[in-house]
């Protein structure tokens, strides 16, 4: 996920000469090269700009640090020894502020993207530590609040996927997404000890980008897809007790990559916000169908 942001951040510290990525290509093609090049700023042309958003769900907002990504904004903190000797950790289902319920039509739709915080924080939480009920004592407690969502446009989404569908009929590749009506979502979240005091805290905010948010035709199209890239952020402050960017995508554990194609989670407690859509996602995703076609949330909410 901060894959773009890592690209954009060396080469910026490259100071024109080429970047850090380009040589461990192991190609030296002047179109790759250029294509590549050209990534970070194909996004910020087509990127929704979300600010950070603090809300009052957090214990504490002291002492957090800033990351300046290309597409993710970020402020955060966490106690690494008292992290890392953690074994188990509980969710509190995320909440939404008054601010995000306004920007929506339809609750079950923000039901929907909380879920999928809440889903994406408990399979990636289980590469380490082990996932309990609610009621369960645990050495961590995690919760999250949505505290700003900016509403994909439907009519917008809707020609952009016209558009990918027409194009791809004609060339090897389907155009970007029209840069119109993107969406995106701010987060909060935190991590509390058996003590009631907090071990690890992010402020999140990312608005969708033309290149890799496929459009769909919801409100909560763009806040959907990057609801799991939120929960896989925060998930990896937690697990590895530093922060998640500014280094090169780790290979997927095999839980984590079955419970994305639609599996059992490896943890009862993760059950219970449902599984993910799996391949029914995939289609629905392509054809930019609403996610609510394909996910069926949580389990209580069936």
């Amino acid at each position: 996920m901060a894959l773009l942001d890592l690209m954009a951040s060396r080469s910026i510290r490259s100071n024109g000469s080429p970047s850090m990525l380009m040589k461990a290509l192991p190609f030296r093609s002047k179109r790759l090269q250029a294509v590549i090049g050209l990534l970070p700023i194909l996004c910020l042309a087509g990127c929704a700009n979300v600010p950070l958003q603090q809300g009052t769900s957090l214990t504490s907002y002291q002492g957090l640090a800033a990351h300046k990504g290309l597409l993710t904004k970020a402020a955060m903190k966490a106690d690494r020894d008292t992290l890392l000797e953690a074994r188990t950790v509980r969710i509190v289902p995320t909440e939404f502020s008054p601010a995000a319920t306004t920007m929506i039509k339809e609750p079950k739709d923000l039901r929907l993207v909380a879920n999928a915080i809440d889903r994406s924080l408990c399979v990636s939480l289980s590469d380490r530590l082990e996932v309990v009920g609610y009621g369960e004592n645990a050495d961590l407690t995690v919760h999250a609040n949505i505290t700003a969502l900016v509403p994909t446009n439907v009519v917008a989404s809707g020609v952009a996927v016209a558009t990918s569908f027409g194009s791809s009929m004609v060339l090897p590749v389907s155009l970007p997404r029209i840069p119109l009506g993107l969406g995106g979502i701010a987060v909060e979240a935190e991590a509390l000890g058996t003590d009631g005091t907090q071990k690890a805290a992010m402020l999140w905010a990312r608005g969708a980008n033309s290149i890799t948010e496929k459009p769909r035709m919801s409100q909560v199209g763009d806040a959907y897809s990057l609801a799991s890239k939120f929960g896989d952020d925060f998930a990896k402050l937690v697990v590895n007790g530093k922060s998640p960017f500014g280094r090169w995508p780790e290979v997927p554990s095999g839980q984590k990559i079955w419970s994305t194609l639609g599996g059992k989670a490896k943890y009862a407690a993760c059950r219970t916000f449902g599984r993910a859509p799996g391949v029914a996602g995939l289609v629905t995703g392509k054809f930019g169908l609403p996610p609510g076609w394909s996910d069926r949330g949580a389990v209580s909410q069936r």
